[in-house]
């Protein structure tokens, strides 16, 4: 990611709505989720989401897929990555104990839980 892409995707979720929309969609990938829901779970006007929804799609933040009548948003997990990396790839600065409590707060939401038979 360049510094371009990560302005315009920090730019983007520097906004409530747009930063809680953004949330709601990495909460539950794979699926997406339908404008309208996302809108009726925001309390949010439909056309105000839909100005919203295209702020972050045009900052490659989300994508979205027609299915049938409805329109599904899905976080660009990718571009999640690729923006946590740039923001945190220097932080350490040639001493690895700074990053290691960020690394130590990230690691428990990103571990699978177990399958249960």
């Amino acid at each position: 990611m360049d510094t371009n892409d990560a302005i315009a995707a920090l730019a983007a979720l520097a906004q409530s709505t747009r930063l809680d929309t953004f949330r709601l969609l990495v909460k539950n990938e794979p699926d997406g989720v339908p404008a309208g829901d996302l809108a009726r779970a925001l309390n949010v006007p439909h056309n105000t989401m839909s100005s919203h929804l295209a702020t972050l799609s045009r900052a490659g933040l989300i994508k979205s897929e027609r299915q049938s009548r409805s329109i599904i948003y899905r976080a660009d997990v990718d571009v999640l990555r690729d923006l946590t990396l740039f923001l945190v790839k220097d932080c350490c600065g040639g001493s690895p104990e700074l990053c290691g409590p960020l690394i130590a707060d990230l690691t428990p939401c990103c571990t699978p839980e177990p399958l249960r038979s």
